[in-house]
């Protein structure tokens, strides 16, 4: 009895270490007898006990790696301290576990020479300004360099680029002087547009003033010469009568000659000091002379 309990303990043993259940996206590494017999894929994977041995057990999921900071030199002589990530994927399990003994070391070593190489060649405003140049640069050398690793670098990021405490305080101070600048320059800009502004307004205002004054004076000369228009039309037609009531009376030469006395008398009323009397009111007096001597004469007579 106690045998077959022994044997018993000794199959379900045995059967426990030939199943081996791999997790989604994971493989593992299967060495038979020292050396590398397969690639154990997700789901359960029958494996011989004590001749089968799972050498590491592999990651297929994107991996991040922070470089810890490094203190680079630039081109200027300036030391900068930089903070990397690295985004990484395991393409070939049994070259990331045969061909490098620490994969996660050497994507790290080499990621820190590679940035030292690249930043060394520029200027400290010019890695301020090129991170994307220096993000793509990097990427493309570690995925280059660690293909015969079986590992694929998707993106690599700066997180940080630091100074030292007098560059960052110079570089505030001229940053700060820089936005006083600019604040002057659009101060003095706003001052300027606004006067222009005002000059504009100005200048409308005046010529909407003039436009204004020339047709008050152009209405008030069209008043006037129309209301001259109108009284010349009155006085025209006023003669007009008179001149068509005359004519039908049908006048002597006697009425006429004294129509034309009464005129001559009103215009001597007036202030000039020199009076032209016409050849025909000569004519008009000569003979009112004559009916005055006929009517002195008849008196006497009597």
């Amino acid at each position: 009895m106690v045998f077959l309990i022994v044997v018993f303990l000794i199959v379900v043993v045995l059967a426990i270490r030939s199943i081996k259940i791999v997790q989604q996206s994971e493989v593992c590494i299967i060495e038979r007898l020292g050396r590398f017999h397969k690639v154990a894929e997700a789901g359960v994977n029958i494996i011989v006990p004590f001749v089968d041995n799972v050498r590491a057990v592999v990651s297929l999921k994107q991996q991040t790696m922070d470089i810890p900071p490094q203190g680079v030199i630039t081109a200027d002589n300036v030391t900068i301290t930089i903070d990397t990530v690295v985004f990484y994927k395991i393409t070939d399990p049994t070259k990331a576990i045969y061909e490098i003994q620490n994969l996660t070391q050497g994507i790290q070593y080499l990621a820190i020479t590679t940035i030292r190489d690249i930043v060394g060649k520029m200027e400290l405003d010019q890695t301020f300004s090129s991170r994307d140049i220096i993000n793509d640069k990097l990427r493309a050398i570690l995925d280059e360099a660690t293909d015969i690793w079986g590992c694929k670098i998707d993106r690599v990021e700066i997180k940080d680029i630091t100074p030292p405490a007098d560059i960052r305080d110079a570089m505030e101070k001229q940053m700060n002087a820089e936005r006083n600048k600019r604040a002057l320059i659009l101060q003095a800009e706003g001052e300027r547009q606004s006067q222009i502004t005002l000059a504009e307004g100005r200048k409308e205002a005046a010529i909407l003033d003039a436009e204004a004054d020339r047709e008050s004076r152009i209405r008030r000369a069209t008043g006037e010469a129309d209301a001259i228009k109108q009284v010349a039309e009155a006085k025209a037609k006023e003669i007009a009568m008179v001149y068509e009531a005359i004519k039908e009376a049908n006048p002597d030469d006697k009425l006429v000659q004294l129509k034309s006395l009464e005129a001559l008398k009103e215009v001597a009323k007036g202030n000039a000091n020199k009076i032209f009397i016409p050849f025909e009111a000569t004519k008009a007096l000569g003979s009112l002379g004559a009916m005055s001597e006929a009517v002195k004469d008849k008196k006497n007579k009597e």
